[in-house]
């Protein structure tokens, strides 16, 4: 019994520490964004969409999106990255979460998002930048892409970003690959302000 008793308040141990570098009390954390084009600060909004910020900052604090790259990039509507290291190897993932896409926020200029299949309950790691006011990425009669967040420092970045060169990636069969890289060098949960 003492054995038991031991290992489940280990487990809540390690799920409080998990909970507390999410920052939970933080109705509107601060990522900052390292990029190979400078930097990118977002405020998340827990308050509308508090599964899908708590989902992202899990992969923050435990270092997932560091040494990843922006591997999608269409000129005045996304760059969508998160997923992929260097080399095209997909990163781990974590499950599914439930699409918060009707919570009132908007894909529009400046925003983050999560991506997703076609089916509506499939984001897990992967997000992207809104480069335009995407209204056809909102829901309606259909899920729309869930927005958790926008830009409040770096916006010339993200321009940058989408102005550059892509392709066709012959290794991926993708279309709207950078043909130079876009690294997404680290990305930090800043400490909450008063």
């Amino acid at each position: 019994m003492k054995y038991l008793i031991s290992i489940l308040l280990f487990l809540s141990i390690q799920v409080n520490a998990k909970n507390l570098a999410i920052d939970p009390n933080n109705l509107f954390p601060l990522v900052k964004f390292e990029t190979s084009l400078g930097v990118i600060i977002v405020e998340l909004d827990r308050v509308k969409a508090p599964i899908t910020v708590d989902n992202f900052l899990t992969y923050v604090v435990t270092g997932e999106y560091n040494n990843t790259i922006f591997h999608r990039v269409l000129e005045n509507y996304i760059v969508q990255g998160g997923g992929y290291d260097a080399d095209f190897a997909m990163k781990k993932v974590n499950d599914n979460i439930v699409n918060e896409s009707g919570n009132g926020l908007k894909n529009e200029t400046g925003t983050i998002a999560m991506a997703k299949e076609n089916q509506p309950h499939t984001a897990n790691r992967q997000f992207f930048f809104n480069v335009g006011d995407n209204t056809n990425l909102d829901p309606g009669r259909s899920w729309g892409y869930a927005v958790f967040g926008a830009i409040v420092e770096g916006e010339e970045v993200l321009e940058k970003m989408s102005a550059v060169k892509t392709d066709f990636h012959e290794g991926m069969a993708w279309d709207d690959v950078p043909i130079e890289p876009i690294l997404l060098i680290k990305v930090t949960l800043l400490p909450a302000t008063d």
